[in-house]
């Protein structure tokens, strides 16, 4: 398990310990920032009181934006793909009268 790192993240004025592979200590870094930045701002609204419910809330936020990030992506593939689909059937009907004009 040497291949694992401990890394010391603040959150919120809490440090955790966390344990990751050293491929992904950025990530988790950028992830812990992120986190911590979402909860002092729903702190700073003051419409939430306690730390557990302010990390489920700014968890929930977070979730939330996933779900419509992985949504807007798929919207974007299908579009894709029916735009190549589209030029695909283009160069195809391209090739045939190309190979009329060859006989």
């Amino acid at each position: 398990m040497s291949d694992i790192e401990t890394l010391h993240v603040n959150i919120l004025d809490r440090e955790y310990g966390v344990s990751c592979p050293p491929q992904e200590v950025e990530e988790l870094r950028s992830s812990a920032r992120l986190l911590d930045e979402r909860m002092r701002e729903i702190r700073r609204s003051g419409k939430i009181v306690g730390v557990d419910r302010i990390a489920v809330m700014a968890a929930l936020n977070i979730a939330h934006e996933l779900i419509k990030a992985r949504s807007e992506l798929a919207n974007y593939d299908r579009i894709t793909e029916k735009q190549l689909a589209k030029l695909n059937e283009k160069i195809e009907r391209a090739l045939a009268s190309a190979r009329q004009l060859d006989l």
